[in-house]
C-alpha cells in the first residue's frame, strides 16, 4: 500500500500561453521572394513537434514575415518559441519576434512549437502569398523515418550502426544520428561507427533523416546498446537492495535524483524503481511530463553539474536518471506503474493482457529515454480484491498479466511486482495466483508495512510494519513472517521475494499508553498528511522508546507513532538473509535522513 493521496502539482509546462488568443491581424504585406517550410520533428504518439523555416529566396531584405497554416479538428499548438503564435479556431498565425523579423536575401530563420493531435498543416500563407509560389499548401514535404539501426561489433568502446534509408519527394541529403536524444554525428550513407564509448554502459541510438531542403523528418525507433567490459552486473545469489525514487517528489518535497548522491544512497542500492506511470483506458501512460521529461536542472542541482538547456530533447527526472546511471553504471532503474492511487485502470488492462504489455513497452522503450529503464514493475493494488477501489477481474488476471508482459518484454528486461502482504487466512494474497505468476517475474516486492495506522481513528496502537507476531496484535497475519510463508507455501522461490521497508511512521494522537495497544481519539499530525511522517523527522521529534514484533515505536506527549530505525532495519535484514530472501526494497528515498542512514542500514544488513 503507497501514501494514501499525492501531492498536487500545478506547475505551468507550456513556454507561451495559447489558449483564448483572437483577434489576429491581417499580413502587412504580399509575398516577396520568400518560402516558408514545415517539418514534423518529433513524434511521441500523444504530441509532436513540429518546426517551419521561413527563408528570404530573393535580393531585397525582408524586413518582418508572418506565417499562417491549418490544422484539422483536434490538431492544436500547445507552447511556441522564436515567434508570436495565436489561433482563431483551427486557423493559426505566427508572427515574428522583435529581433527575428529581418531576414537578408539568402537568410533563413525557424521557430518551433509543440503540438497535440495528429494532422499537418494545409493552406499555407506566407506574407499573405503562397509558401512556395506554387498551390497554398506547405512547401517541400520532410523525409519519412529511418529504418531503426541494427547494431553490430560491440566493443568496450564503440559500436557499429546500421539502418534502412529514409524517403523523401526531393531526395534524402543526411542522416542526423543521436544518441540519448543528442546529435552525435551526420553522415550521408546509412551506416556508423560511434567511438569513445564506456565500457560496459547503456547506451540508446535514433537516426533522423535531412532532405535537400534540410528539413529533419521523425526520429527512428530506438536501439539499445550495451558496451562490453567495465562494471560487472551482480553476481547470481547477491541481494537486491531497491529504493522507490517518486516522481512527485521533487515539489513540496524538493527531492531530486541528485540527492541520491550527496546522501551517498546511490552507492549502496541495486536497483530503483521510478514511481509511478499511470494506467488508463487498459494502457500504461506517462503521468507528469514536467517533472518526467521537462523541468530544467541548473548545474548545480543536477548529477552532472551541467545545466540543461532550453532545446535539449530530455529534462527532467528520466534525464537525472540517465546521468545517474552514468555515474553508477551498477544501478538498474525500472519504470513502476499504478500505485495505490493509479491501480484502478488494472482491470480493464487485464481484459486485454497482450495489448496492455505493449503499450508499457512503448512507453518504457520511447525513444527518448530508451536507455534508461532496465525494466518494469507493476504495483497492481490489488488484484481480485479491495484497495482505494475494488477489483474483480478473477483470480487468475494477475498470472495473466504478467505472463504477457514477460512475453512483451523478453528476457533482457526485469519485470517484477509490488504486491500485498496480507498473510491472513482468506487475504489478499489468497485472491490471486501470486504462485502461477512467480514463474514470468524476477521477484516480488512483498509490502511489508501499512498493516496498521490511524485509518483506524481509535485504535489500538500496533506498529505498522511488524516482522513477527506478538501477543495482542490486532489482526493474526499481519506481519512480515507470515506474508512470507503464505508466499512460499504458494511455490513462490525465496529468491524472488524481497521485504519491504517503510521510511516512515503511522502514527495516533490522543493516547495516554506507552505500550503498543492502546486507544486513540485520531491521526497525528505529519507534514504532508495527517498519521503519517518521515523517519527523518520521526527520529527527532518522537525517539524511539521500544520495540514490539521487530519494529520501533514511540510515545511522545498525547502521540503514539511506529517505525524502522537503522538497528531494527539490521534486524529485519538478518531475518531476510536467514529465509534466502532475494533482498529488500523500501518506499521511498525522500523518507531518509540527508546522509541516508537508513539506506546504510539496509547495504550493511545485506552484506
Amino acid at each position: 500500500m503507497r501514501f494514501r493521496h499525492r501531492l498536487a502539482a500545478g506547475f505551468a509546462t507550456l513556454l507561451l500561453p495559447l489558449t483564448g488568443l483572437v483577434g489576429l491581424a491581417t499580413p502587412a504585406h504580399a509575398a516577396t521572394e520568400a518560402t516558408a517550410t514545415y517539418a514534423k520533428t518529433q513524434d511521441w504518439g500523444s504530441g509532436f513537434e513540429g518546426k517551419w523555416t521561413v527563408k528570404n529566396t530573393g535580393t531585397t531584405t525582408l524586413s518582418s514575415w508572418t506565417v499562417e497554416w491549418d490544422f484539422p479538428s483536434g490538431t492544436t499548438v500547445t507552447s511556441a518559441w522564436d515567434a508570436d503564435v495565436t489561433s482563431s479556431g483551427s486557423h493559426w498565425t505566427a508572427k515574428n519576434k522583435s529581433w527575428n523579423g529581418s531576414l537578408a536575401p539568402g537568410a533563413s530563420v525557424s521557430f518551433g512549437f509543440n503540438g497535440s493531435g495528429s494532422g499537418s498543416p494545409a493552406n499555407c500563407k506566407l506574407n499573405g502569398g503562397s509558401c512556395d509560389g506554387g498551390p497554398s499548401v506547405p512547401g517541400d514535404a520532410a523525409p519519412s523515418a529511418p529504418g531503426t539501426p541494427t547494431a553490430s561489433g560491440v566493443t568496450e568502446t564503440s559500436v557499429k550502426l546500421s539502418w534502412s534509408a529514409a524517403t523523401d519527394d526531393k531526395g534524402i541529403k543526411n542522416y542526423d544520428v543521436l544518441r540519448g536524444g543528442s546529435k552525435v554525428a551526420t553522415v550521408t550513407g546509412t551506416t556508423y561507427t560511434d567511438t569513445g564509448l564506456t565500457a560496459g554502459t547503456d547506451y540508446s541510438y535514433t537516426v533522423q533523416a535531412r532532405d535537400t531542403a534540410d528539413q529533419t523528418g521523425p526520429l527512428s525507433g530506438a536501439v539499445a546498446v550495451r558496451t562490453t567490459g567495465g562494471v560487472v552486473d551482480p553476481p547470481p545469489g547477491s541481494k537486491v537492495k531497491l529504493g522507490y525514487f517518486t516522481e512527485w517528489g521533487v515539489y513540496g518535497r524538493n527531492y531530486h535524483v541528485k540527492n541520491l548522491v550527496t546522501s551517498g544512497s546511490a552507492a549502496k542500492i541495486t536497483h530503483i524503481n521510478y514511481a509511478f506511470g499511470n494506467v488508463k483506458n487498459g494502457q500504461c501512460v506517462l503521468d507528469d511530463s514536467y517533472a518526467a521529461t521537462d523541468k530544467a536542472y541548473t548545474a548545480d542541482q543536477s548529477v552532472s553539474g551541467t545545466a540543461d538547456t532550453w532545446d535539449q530533447p530530455l529534462r527532467g527526472n528520466f534525464n537525472q536518471l540517465r546521468q545517474l546511471k552514468a555515474k553508477y553504471p551498477h544501478i538498474k532503474v525500472l519504470y513502476s506503474f499504478g500505485g495505490w492511487t493509479y491501480s484502478g485502470g488494472f482491470g480493464q488492462a487485464a481484459q486485454n493482457p497482450a495489448a496492455f504489455a505493449k503499450s508499457c513497452k512503448a512507453v518504457v522503450e520511447d525513444p527518448r529515454w530508451a536507455d534508461i529503464f532496465d525494466g518494469i514493475d507493476i504495483d497492481w493494488e490489488y488484484p481480485n480484491a479491495c484497495g482505494l477501489t475494488c477489483d474483480t477481474s478473477g483470480p487468475a488476471a494477475f498470472k495473466n498479466l504478467m505472463s504477457a508482459l514477460r512475453s512483451e518484454f523478453g528476457s533482457n528486461y526485469l519485470v517484477t511486482a509490488a504486491i500485498t502482504a496480507d498473510g491472513s487466512s482468506g487475504g489478499k494474497i489468497d485472491a490471486a495466483d501470486y504462485g502461477g505468476a512467480a514463474p514470468y517475474l524476477d521477484w516480488y516486492n512483498v509490502m511489508t508495512y501499512d498493516y496498521f495506522g490511524a485509518w483506524d481513528k481509535t485504535g489500538p496502537t500496533a506498529p505498522h510494519s511488524p516482522l513477527t507476531s506478538y501477543t495482542g496484535i490486532p489482526k493474526e497475519g499481519f506481519n512480515s513472517a507470515a506474508a512470507i510463508a503464505k508466499l512460499k507455501s504458494k511455490g513462490v522461490p525465496s529468491a524472488k521475494l524481497l521485504l519491504g521497508i517503510g521510511f516512515y511512521g503511522r502514527g495516533w494522537t490522543g493516547v495516554t499508553q506507552s505500550a503498543p495497544g492502546g486507544a486513540a481519539t485520531g491521526a497525528a499530525p505529519g507534514t504532508y498528511e495527517a498519521g503519517i511522517e518521515d523517519y527523518k523527522v520521526l527520529k527527532n521529534s518522537c525517539p524511539a522508546t521500544g520495540t514490539i514484533g521487530g519494529t520501533a515505536y514511540a510515545h511522545c506527549g498525547s502521540n503514539w507513532w511506529s517505525y524502522d530505525t537503522p538497528a531494527t532495519i539490521g534486524t529485519k535484514m538478518t531475518w531476510a538473509k536467514n529465509q534466502n530472501l532475494g533482498g529488500a526494497f523500501f518506499w521511498e528515498f525522500s523518507g531518509d535522513t540527508s546522509n541516508g542512514e537508513l539506506v546504510t542500514a539496509i547495504n550493511n544488513g545485506l552484506k
